[in-house]
């Protein structure tokens, strides 16, 4: 089996940050460009995109799947059952310190050019090609204005090395 021939790693990305956000105490985001194969409350997307809570304490019946992401969450009081294409995930994060990560955004169904409204909508691909999903850019927070950034734990000692063994 060639690069070609393998399967989207996408997903497997998605459910390796949720359980590292779920480990660390952290709530994850997935950022959710939407299209009518998106299941969502078409009265929370803005600009062509949805931001959702899939936190344990947010939904229930999670299913982080190879193809969609599907679980069932409250709006308003009123209970929805929300279904995403993997494919429409453009990022996943921690909601505390924005750590995470960016997908491509997928090319519309329709043809159309995706919404350039959020930072997320622009997440630049190799060659121009929107559909290409081998390209990944990490989510970096920007520290808060005015703040110094995090200083490490006190005897964390010198940073480690690797160490080359021939």
């Amino acid at each position: 089996m060639n690069a070609l021939e393998s399967t989207s790693t996408r997903p497997y990305l998605i459910r390796a940050l949720y359980d590292w956000c779920t480990d660390n105490g952290l709530t994850p985001y997935v950022a959710v460009q939407v299209d009518e194969t998106v299941q969502v409350p078409r009265e929370y997307v803005k600009n062509g995109e949805i931001v959702l809570n899939i936190s344990f304490d947010a939904t229930s019946s999670l299913k982080l799947g190879n193809d969609f992401i599907e679980f069932k969450a409250r709006f308003a009081g009123t209970a929805r059952e929300i279904i995403v294409p993997v494919n429409r995930v453009i990022a996943i994060y921690a909601r505390e310190n924005g750590q995470g990560m960016a997908f491509p955004v997928p090319a519309s169904a329709s043809g159309e050019e995706p919404s350039r409204g959020s930072p997320l909508s622009s997440v630049p691909s190799a060659g121009g090609n929107d559909a290409d999903p081998k390209v990944v850019q990490l989510v970096t927070p920007e520290p808060p204005a005015g703040t110094d950034p995090p200083k490490p734990p006190s005897g964390a000692g010198p940073r480690p090395a690797l160490k080359r063994v021939k």
